[in-house]
């Protein structure tokens, strides 16, 4: 008996060889870098001036440019008479405005004191509409595009000595209008860059880019631009509805990058993507954002003259920053930005730009 509760014990008290565990190593966990557009905290920028009566309405959609490390502004004006001017304010860090005049610096009136088209497409009965500025390399002057009313919406081209421009002496050229008469056309815009030795300017998004290449920006009626813009809905896509160009191309080394304006199914809602062209032939497009790069969002974009509408008509890179600067809700500029580098990264590689749900706070 005594033996066998020795053997019991011995049995219980034995180690049993059992499977050794392999012990899996922990996945790795991917993080994708999200590239986000950063609205300024303190948007607007500029607003309406009621003791300006040229101003008191409304103060967007701006042209913009980048000249000795500042950021220049012409923007969209509408006052007290109806009539759509064009105003101007400076910029050292891109954020906050240093200088901002109490007078128009352009304005080019029609015959006509009703404009149909004019009136819907911003709320102006007359004068000048969303300018698009560039310099083109190794010229002295810089130009202008914008929306001309002139019995309907033709585009107008002017420019002025950058000299001039600077010392605020506005000499601005005679206008020329670029766009054939009798036809609707805005949103054109100017490269900053001869390609293969040409101008060229992008005057058409939908059904595709058009570019029309010439060897002066000299026209008149026999010699503007003829140019089409239709088609359907893009299908599989947030960008269903194209509307057209934004801010004039950037060159960047990884092609151009042109902002534009669409819409989903709500079409009360403007929103802003993004895409890459060919340097040598812009006309292809090399990338594009599967989402909107901006979207409206903020109180400021969806209380105004138009409530969520977002245009871009300005951009510029400083300090490695791309700075986009546009409208909202017809009212009042904006900006935003993002770090260049990422954000062509995120393009290139089919990424998706998000928009920041947090705005941008300057350092002190």
């Amino acid at each position: 008996m005594k033996q066998e509760k020795k053997i019991s014990k011995i049995k219980k008290t034995a180690k049993v060889p059992t499977k050794k565990k392999i012990l899996k190593k922990p996945a790795k966990r991917i993080i994708k870098r999200k590239v986000l557009v950063k609205k300024f905290v303190k948007n607007p920028i500029i607003s309406p001036k009621l003791k300006n009566s040229w101003e008191a309405w409304q103060t967007f959609n701006p042209g913009v440019v980048l000249i000795d490390d500042k950021v220049h502004l012409l923007y969209r004006a509408i006052g007290e008479d109806g009539v759509s001017r064009l105003g101007y304010a400076v910029s050292s860090d891109g954020f906050t405005i240093d200088e901002r005049l109490s007078y128009p610096v352009f304005e080019r009136m029609n015959s006509k004191t009703f404009n149909f088209y004019s009136y819907f497409s911003g709320g102006s009965f007359n004068g000048v509409e969303d300018p698009r500025l560039v310099q083109v390399k190794g010229e002295d002057n810089l130009y202008m595009t914008y929306t001309a009313c002139d019995g309907g919406l033709r585009v107008g081209l002017t420019s002025i000595k950058i000299s001039d421009f600077l010392n605020k002496k506005w000499k601005w050229i005679e206008t020329q209008l670029i766009s054939t008469p009798g036809e609707v056309h805005k949103n054109w815009l100017i490269f900053p860059e001869k390609i293969n030795g040409k101008y060229a300017i992008l005057h058409s998004i939908k059904p595709n880019i058009q570019i029309e290449y010439r060897d002066s920006l000299e026209f008149d009626d026999k010699s503007s631009i003829k140019s089409f813009y239709g088609g359907g809905p893009q299908k599989g896509c947030w960008d269903k509805w194209l509307r057209g160009a934004g801010a004039p191309p950037i060159k960047t080394s990884e092609g151009w990058l042109l902002f534009y304006h669409a819409m989903d199914d709500d079409w009360s809602k403007y929103k802003v993507g993004a895409m890459l062209l060919d340097l040598n032939d812009p006309t292809k497009v090399l990338a594009k954002a599967k989402d909107p790069i901006l979207s409206p969002s903020e109180k400021y974009e969806n209380n105004g003259y138009k409530s969520g509408i977002i245009y871009v008509s300005g951009a510029v890179v400083k300090d490695d920053k791309l700075l986009i600067y546009y409208g909202c809700s017809d009212s009042y500029v904006g900006v935003a930005s993002v770090d260049l580098k990422a954000f062509l990264e995120a393009l290139k590689k089919g990424d998706k730009p998000k928009l920041s749900l947090k705005t941008l706070k300057l350092k002190k």
